[in-house]
């Protein structure tokens, strides 16, 4: 049995939203999603896994969708979700079995919004000249600000949650752009969980010290 044997299935349409077929892959990608972002907010280590499986439906919707970019963009987010969920076990520092929420550093906010930018250019010339992508600069831009949220989730960075909004305000609508209504969809919860991710991280009290120094492995 092939590799296509196997995803085959999950990329037939299951039901039709608005006359727009709506695959195997979508509706998973959307439940866990869901659950992902949800146990996020609730800072349990479960979102780890769970997430890694969001991430292999989300690389074969958004390759079928031409949103190169997203689907590359899952491959990196399979690799932080491994240092997200060491991270989340061993970065509380000696003496400590889990990592406290905190306050992006201004140093933090210097480099991610410098590499935010960067990556944004760079990513918008290499879809615009590499790749039949009508939405370059789009799918460049929630990319860059994706990958900042992530390293920030990771390192349970309370200001993460307002980059994952910010995100979020582009996906809605440029997946409902490219016919993914379920996704798109999706990405609106995903905004509700932030705020309530938000809420329940500031309530832990982040405070405004430097970076935890990670635990030696």
């Amino acid at each position: 049995m092939s590799l296509a044997d196997i995803l085959g299935p999950l990329q037939q349409p299951l039901v039709t939203v608005l006359d727009t077929p709506v695959s195997w892959t979508e509706v998973l990608g959307f439940g866990s999603g869901a659950l992902c972002v949800w146990l996020v907010a609730r800072q349990h280590i479960a979102n780890w896994p769970i997430g890694i499986a969001n991430n292999i439906f989300f690389v074969l919707l958004f390759t079928q969708a031409g949103l190169y970019a997203d689907a590359g963009l899952q491959v990196v987010f399979i690799t932080l979700a491994a240092y997200g969920w060491w991270t989340w076990t061993h970065g509380g520092g000696p003496g400590s079995s889990s990592l406290p929420v905190r306050r992006t550093t201004r140093t933090e906010w210097t480099w991610l919004v410098a590499a935010g930018a960067v990556g944004t250019l760079a990513l918008t010339l290499l879809l615009d000249r590499a790749t039949d992508s009508t939405v370059p600069f789009w799918d460049a831009l929630t990319t860059a600000l994706s990958l900042m949220a992530t390293y920030g989730q990771c390192r349970k960075r309370l200001e993460s949650w307002w980059l994952w909004i910010a995100a979020d305000v582009v996906y809605v609508p440029l997946y409902a752009y490219k016919g993914l209504y379920l996704t798109s969809l999706l990405y609106v919860g995903f905004m509700a969980l932030c705020v309530l991710g938000l809420i329940n991280w500031r309530r832990g009290g982040a405070s405004r010290e430097q970076p935890v120094v990670r635990a030696a492995v």
